[in-house]
C-alpha cells in the first residue's frame, strides 16, 4: 500500500506572466502615460521589466497604469511621480500590514492614493512647470489568493475569467459619461464617441481637494487574465475586441497597443496584461 504521505502533492505555485507597452500615438508629441510593475515582500522591492513571469509563492506583485494631465510637461511629471511613489509607499504599507492584510487593504490603498495626491498637489503649487499637474491611477496588487485594486480617473482595470467569454470592467470611470453608461442611459458606442467622455470628475493632484478612490478585491484562478490600460487603448478597441485579442495565446500588451493605435492613435496608449498561470 502506498503511504498517504507519498500521495500528497505540493500545490503548484501560481505564476503571473506580464507584458507592458506604451505608445505616444499618432497625434500627441509627448507621452504622459506611465506604467509600473513591482515585486516585493517585507524586506525588498524590485521594479519589473516590460515582460516577465514569476511565482506568487514568496512575493506580492503590483502593476499600475497612470495617465497624466497638465500644461507643458506637467502631465508627464505627474504620472512618473505617481509610479515612483508607489515604489516607495506600497512596500512600506506591506510591512505595516503584516498579520492583518485581508481586512486592512481598503485603508492601505486609500492612504496610498491620498499620499500620492498630496505630493502632486504640493508640487503643483510649488513649481511653475508642475502647475495643474494631475493623473489617473489604476493599480492591481496580487497576493497568492486575491487581487486587491485601487482606482481614480478613467484608466481601467478589466478581468477576463477563464470560464467566461465576456470581459468585465471592474473599475468605474470617474466621468459623467461613465455614469451615463453604467446606468444604461447610453450605449458603449455612444460613450466612446461622446464629446465629454474625457472630462474627469476625479483625479490625483490638480485642484481636487479630496481623493476617494474606488477600492476592491477580486479572487482569481489559473487561466484568468487582467488588463490595466489608459483611456487611449479604449479609444481604439471595443470591449469585445479586447476579449478576442486577450484570448489569443500569443497575445501581448504590444499587440493590443499596436492594434489600438492603428484604429485610432489620437491619444497616448498604454496596456499592462497580467496572465494567471
Amino acid at each position: 500500500m502506498t503511504s498517504p504521505l507519498k500521495q500528497k502533492k505540493t500545490p503548484k505555485p501560481i505564476i503571473l506572466k506580464w507584458s507592458g507597452c506604451s505608445d505616444t500615438g499618432r497625434v500627441r508629441k509627448n507621452n504622459e502615460d506611465a506604467f509600473l510593475g513591482l515585486r516585493f515582500d517585507a524586506h525588498e522591492v524590485h521594479r519589473l521589466g516590460k515582460f516577465g513571469e514569476a511565482a506568487t509563492e514568496k512575493f506580492d506583485f503590483t502593476f499600475a497604469v497612470c495617465d497624466g494631465m497638465g500644461g507643458a510637461k506637467a502631465g508627464e511629471y505627474a504620472s512618473e511621480i505617481a509610479v515612483d511613489k508607489i515604489t516607495t509607499l506600497l512596500p512600506r504599507a506591506f510591512q505595516q500590514s503584516a498579520g492583518g492584510f485581508g481586512t486592512g487593504y481598503p485603508d492601505l490603498l486609500t492612504e496610498l492614493f491620498a499620499q500620492i495626491h498630496r505630493a502632486l498637489v504640493y508640487l503643483g503649487g510649488s513649481y511653475e512647470e508642475c502647475h495643474g499637474m494631475q493623473t489617473t491611477m489604476s493599480l492591481c496588487w496580487f497576493t497568492p489568493d486575491w487581487m486587491f485594486f485601487g482606482h481614480v480617473g478613467d484608466s481601467r482595470i478589466y478581468h477576463l475569467q477563464k470560464r467566461k467569454k465576456v470581459i468585465k470592467q471592474i473599475t468605474e470611470d470617474d466621468t459623467h459619461v461613465g455614469w451615463l453608461f453604467r446606468n444604461g442611459k447610453i450605449s458603449e458606442y455612444e460613450a466612446r464617441t461622446h464629446p465629454r467622455r474625457n472630462v474627469l470628475q476625479k483625479a490625483l493632484g490638480g485642484g481636487n481637494q479630496f481623493v476617494d478612490p474606488q477600492v476592491g478585491a477580486v479572487s482569481y484562478e489559473r487561466g484568468d487574465i487582467f488588463l490595466i490600460c489608459s483611456d487611449g487603448l479604449i479609444d481604439g478597441l471595443f470591449d469585445g475586441q479586447l476579449a478576442e485579442l486577450l484570448r489569443a495565446e500569443d497575445s501581448s500588451a504590444h499587440q493590443l497597443v499596436a492594434t489600438s493605435v492603428k484604429n485610432s492613435g489620437r491619444d497616448n496608449t498604454t496596456a499592462l496584461v497580467v496572465r494567471v498561470m
